[in-house]
């Protein structure tokens, strides 16, 4: 019996303990759990969980506990069948990449995340920004994520580059202490009386990878400031200001106004979706265009601004052209 055959195949983790951030707040125990234990079969997961191996504050919890910011999960020694290294990024992905970093330091990154790139693999995505970046980056592993942008989204994305920077600039965003402000095409004419829309919003349960929101008295306060900055014949280009950080708050709060943003799969119709297609506008037409926290290190105010992508800029030629 050739007894390295079975360490090259699977390894054994020691327990873990990881203490919860912005960038998986809301998500799933078991989500949570297949995405850090690779190789681990699901059924396995749901065993630990049920016989308590896995703790969240010291305490029992079901797979379908959403994780909190600061929870602290237990994670226990689990055989984990190795896997071949991630798929790295491709060439134009990289260069793409290079040219989008607007800062970097010592503690973080900033990022004019591309429109259609994930900000971290999972379902049906091999490499996310995170891990191209990690690629990258030698000696940069613990690169982390601090907030989330949706793949369709472009714009401004802040990184953690260690540990003590991600649990400050976590922290500020759980006290509301970043700001951040979007630029938006939406559908139709945007009402000028509409400057603010606060409702709450609830997540579904996800379908085959797929977050969904809707608006709901069961689900967390969400406010949102909109302001008009230029209008098209038959859309409008819009500020959003997020006062609260929850999934698709902008988008929900446009489809909720009755004006949608354009390009969104989720939350515009099919038909729409289609009429804006023809015109040549292929994307969700939302933008992180500014960004402005506090330094983890210094305390400094730091402020930053990421400028449209072409397909972007693109989309209003069209329609100052009087595409639409």
């Amino acid at each position: 019996m050739n007894q390295s055959s079975s360490s090259e195949m699977a390894s054994e983790t020691a327990v873990t303990f990881q203490e919860i951030g912005k960038a998986h707040a809301g998500q799933r125990l078991d989500n949570f759990l297949l995405t850090r234990l690779k190789g681990v079969p699901k059924s396995r997961i749901y065993r630990i969980i049920r016989k308590g191996e896995v703790r969240v504050n010291k305490k029992r919890v079901k797979p379908e506990y959403k994780l909190q910011e600061e929870d602290l999960v237990r994670i226990p020694p689990i055989r984990v069948a190795d896997r071949s290294k991630p798929m790295p990024p491709g060439k134009e992905l990289q260069d793409v990449l290079q040219e989008a970093v607007l800062y970097e330091d010592d503690d973080l990154l900033v990022v004019n995340k591309p429109a259609g790139v994930a900000v971290h693999a999972g379902t049906g995505v091999k490499t996310g920004l995170i891990e191209s970046l990690r690629f990258m980056k030698p000696g940069l592993e613990r690169l982390e994520l601090v907030h989330r942008l949706d793949k369709g989204t472009s714009g401004c994305l802040l990184i953690a580059r260690r540990a003590s920077a991600l649990k400050k600039l976590s922290s500020q965003f759980k006290e509301g202490q970043v700001t951040k402000i979007y630029h938006a095409l939406v559908e139709g004419e945007w009402p000028s009386n509409i400057t603010e829309i606060s409702a709450a919003l609830e997540r579904q349960p996800a379908q085959g990878g797929e977050r969904f929101v809707n608006v709901s008295q069961a689900g967390k306060a969400a406010r949102t400031h909109f302001a008009i900055l230029e209008r098209f014949d038959t859309v409008t280009l819009v500020e959003a200001k997020p006062l609260t950080g929850r999934t698709h708050q902008i988008r929900v709060h446009a489809q909720l106004s009755g004006h949608p943003i354009v390009g969104d799969d989720k939350y515009s119709s099919p038909e729409k979706r289609r009429f804006f297609r023809e015109l040549g506008i292929k994307r969700l037409c939302l933008h992180a265009h500014e960004i402005s926290f506090n330094h983890p290190a210094t305390g400094q105010t730091m402020s930053f601004t990421a400028d449209y992508e072409p397909r972007f800029s693109a989309a209003i030629r069209i329609l100052q052209e009087g595409g639409g």
